[in-house]
């Protein structure tokens, strides 16, 4: 059985309380175990009353809390955490059967949200997980003890191959890990992806041979879906270095769909474009260590975009954290997946990226890099100062005098 872990809330917000490990032979009578086996029956018999001559099969767990929300009218609430197993027969072993089975037209049923889910081993047997993985990425890059550093291109719709190459070499100058397209930047006569990919690994090339700093580059791939495993299997043959989809757009089974593939051989990096529909409110859709977190590492995903706790859109810290163990965490099954805090990000938020992701995550920085009064060469040189001196245990507020760009870019963000 896979066992889904939602919230129900009768009346009111709340938040959520983790659910007992075991489950329950019986329980006393209340509206959350009617709520549950109602839930139960109509994802598995499908039918809004009781069909008494019909088999149920399920399992049950409540956890019921009550309390007060303090507004101008004291009302007493009820919020409880619901666990549902299901038998594994009652669904196909893919992520959209898995979703319809256990939040489908549940999720147009009032405030429910879907939390967890927990997979055994019989079905996590049928995905692959990440092809590549944190580990085979750092490989790539010959870097192993710090947090890799990314940039995303800005300012590029509506600009030539040109203008992005010139941003391009700027940015691996300053010796940034990897460069990534803007998820607004599709297929376009000014931009064409094919060219793209060749023009930008030619740039690569030309600065690793100057500097010796390898530096990888993530092209967006889009249009409609035929098109984009199209598109994927192109960048591939093309030598792409890493291909970035708009998941939500388009469906976590896409994730699926490349991954498994066997013409398409790059590391894919999900960003999270459309994904806060689902998961911003905390009494409806689904938890982002799911949606983003869980689900992208089962589906295929080597890198997932998140907006980070600090920034311009920033997300709960909570969630945040939750959703990057889910990447990076043990599992024999998958390989760990990168987990990139994104939006909003300076060299002075460094510290607090480090200190609550560590080194298995990436600092991407679009604003914090070209924002540099001295241009994004300087923006890309002051990240790499600020890592390399909270991972050495420095001050990072207190750059060394050989670190001028660090200092400047402390003073224009602080």
């Amino acid at each position: 059985m896979t066992t889904t872990i939602l919230t129900y809330s009768k009346g009111g917000s709340y938040r959520y309380v983790l659910p007992y490990s075991h489950v329950f032979s019986s329980w006393p009578i209340s509206k959350s175990r009617k709520k549950a086996e109602s839930i139960a029956l109509g994802l598995t018999v499908g039918s809004w009353t009781d069909l008494p001559h019909l088999e149920k099969n399920y399992c049950l767990n409540i956890e019921e809390k009550s309390f007060l929300l303090k507004n101008l009218i004291r009302k007493q609430r009820t919020k409880a955490s619901i666990k549902i197993a299901y038998p594994l027969l009652n669904f196909s072993p893919d992520i959209p059967a898995i979703l319809t089975t256990v939040f489908g037209k549940l999720s147009l049923d009032g405030k429910i949200r879907l939390l967890d889910l927990e997979f055994p081993n019989d079905l996590k047997k049928h995905f692959s997980g990440p092809q590549f993985g944190l580990e085979n990425i750092r490989q790539k890059l010959n870097v192993h003890d710090r947090p890799l550093l990314m940039a995303i291109f800005k300012g590029v719709i509506g600009r030539d191959l040109t203008f992005l190459s010139n941003q391009l070499r700027n940015l691996a100058l300053g010796g940034v890990d990897i460069v990534k397209d803007d998820e607004i930047l599709f297929e376009n006569s000014f931009t064409p992806f094919e060219q793209r990919i060749t023009v930008m690994k030619r740039t690569l090339q030309e600065a690793y041979e100057q500097t010796g700093h390898r530096t990888l580059y993530s092209v967006n791939i889009s249009g409609k879906t035929n098109e984009v495993i199209e598109r994927a299997r192109l960048a591939s043959d093309l030598g792409a270095d890493i291909i970035l989809l708009n998941a939500f757009s388009y469906g976590i089974d896409l994730v699926q769909t490349l991954r498994e593939d066997p013409f398409v051989r790059v590391p894919i990096m999900v960003h999270p474009a459309v994904s806060g529909a689902m998961t911003s409110s905390n009494e409806y859709g689904i938890s982002p260590s799911l949606l983003l977190g869980k689900l992208l590492r089962i589906a295929g995903a080597d890198f997932v975009l998140f907006a980070s706790p600090y920034g311009s859109v920033a997300m709960d810290r909570s969630d945040a954290l939750k959703l990057h163990q889910e990447l990076i965490g043990e599992d024999p099954y998958f390989k760990k997946c990168f987990s990139v805090p994104s939006a909003g990000i300076h060299p002075g938020l460094t510290e607090k990226i480090m200190n609550d992701f560590g080194k298995d995550s990436i600092i991407n920085a679009g604003g914090g890099v070209f924002g540099h009064p001295e241009g994004p060469t300087k923006g890309v040189i002051a990240f790499r100062q600020a890592i390399d001196n909270v991972s050495f245990g420095r001050s990072l507020f207190h750059p060394s005098k050989h670190q001028n760009e660090l200092k400047v870019a402390l003073q224009t963000w602080q």
